[in-house]
């Protein structure tokens, strides 16, 4: 756990950091706690905590006795002092999340994606369901934070560009993050998906277990988060995760770079959905790459699957062996103990998915970690991104980060 410091330059850090223990603890902390817990001295609590009370952000609420002597007063942090609004941007579905200052989802909306080759449409569209979402929760403008917003790579994050992405046609160099901040006049902040959603899991976290894991994103597309020493990791150009072209399987559908057996083609909605209408599963409607189609396709089969139909139940456990196999890959080569599944599509296929994965996993001779590895569905389900995207927001404005630390010390 991050210890504060007691120079005057930097009180917001400290500010940070009693936030973040009072944030962590769901039965509370009283000042004498948080000294002993921050290293920080008892007025600089004292001094510390009087502020974040008159921002609103921490509330009194109570008394807890701890032996003789006087009662101490309990901190809670205030979630609905402040909200933060996530979008995360996928191929089918445009999830719109309104957010406190515990991560937990106020509000949430999902609409379908417009037609992809019409970025201004898209933007138009993201813009009203923000600003129809916050009118419904009812919440004052001064009280939102920011916004994030979670796309499919690649983007160019310090210009906050989305650049690109194989599944959104005609997405060339679309000026995301300007865009919607101009509109709505709000500090917004654009993050790869896969990246969103491990600050989501992060941020939900209250049990420390989280420090090093993989998250594994389950959309229109498929991606791979990380996070290592509680840190999240973007690489070179906060576009880390494109692991499309992991190879799975020998055969298979053919994938755009010209080989067979990529992970991306083979687990995605897609091509699920195609195989389900080859063998008759589907009606032939369904074999389209129109997302919605896909989508509404997408749940029927899973929902034949948990009905017990056959053919289903085959192209699940096809999916879940996919999976395991690319997890295997990447747990060994970046030594994992948890791998988090989660994305638009991933709640839908859990149930059945989610134990084969497991057991196929558990018993891969591939397999060489010296340890167990645990696999989890998200906290957040489906709205991972989203959430994800709000929690960028809350992460950057209340977190204790040591790169403000170095440079409010050499201010």
């Amino acid at each position: 756990m991050r210890r504060g410091a007691n120079l005057p330059a930097i009180g917001g850090f400290n500010q940070a950091v009693l936030l973040d223990l009072v944030r962590r603890e769901p039965e509370g902390l009283s000042r004498v706690e948080l000294a002993e817990r921050s290293g920080l001295a008892s007025q600089t609590v004292s001094n510390v905590v009087r502020r974040l009370l008159e921002l609103g952000l921490l509330r009194e609420d109570g008394l807890r006795r701890n032996g003789p002597g006087k009662p101490r007063t309990i901190l809670r942090l205030d979630t609905a002092s402040r909200v933060a609004v996530g979008v995360h941007l996928d191929p089918t579905v445009i999830t719109t999340a309104l957010v406190g200052l515990d991560g937990r989802r106020i509000e949430a909306r999902v609409e379908r994606t417009p037609s992809a080759a019409e970025p201004e449409r898209v933007v138009a569209g993201i813009v009203a369901g923000i600003e129809q979402l916050v009118e419904r929760a009812g919440v004052p403008v001064e009280r939102i934070l920011g916004v994030g917003i979670a796309a499919p790579g690649p983007i160019d994050r310090d210009r906050g560009v989305v650049d690109d992405p194989p599944l959104l046609e005609g997405w060339h160099g679309v000026p995301l993050r300007d865009a919607i901040g101009e509109a709505l006049g709000l500090p917004v902040a654009l993050e790869k998906d896969v990246t969103a959603a491990v600050v989501g899991e992060l941020w939900a976290d209250r049990s420390g277990e989280l420090d090093d894991f993989g998250f594994c994103y389950y959309g229109t597309g498929v991606g791979f988060g990380l996070a290592f020493d509680h840190q999240v990791m973007r690489g070179a150009t906060a576009n880390l995760g494109d692991i499309g072209h992991l190879r799975v399987r020998d055969g298979g559908p053919r994938c755009h770079c010209g080989a067979s057996g990529c992970v991306g083609v083979a687990v995605a909605p897609a091509t699920l959905v195609a195989e389900a209408v080859a063998s008759g599963l589907l009606g032939a409607l369904a074999h389209s790459e129109e997302p919605a189609l896909v989508d509404a396709a997408a749940a029927e089969l899973a929902a034949l699957a948990a009905a017990g139909e056959p053919l289903a139940l085959a192209l699940v456990d096809r999916l879940a062996a996919d999976l395991a196999e690319g997890v295997v890959q990447l747990a060994n080569l970046l030594d994992l103990r948890r791998i988090v599944f989660g994305g638009p599509f991933w709640a839908r296929f859990a149930p059945l998915a989610l134990p084969r994965v497991r057991e196929l996993v558990a018993a891969s001779r591939a397999n060489v970690l010296p340890h167990p590895l645990v696999l989890t569905s998200s906290a957040h389900a489906d709205d991972a991104g989203a959430i994800g995207a709000a929690c960028l927001v809350l992460d950057s404005v209340l977190a204790p980060h040591p790169s403000a630390l170095l440079i409010a010390r050499a201010g």
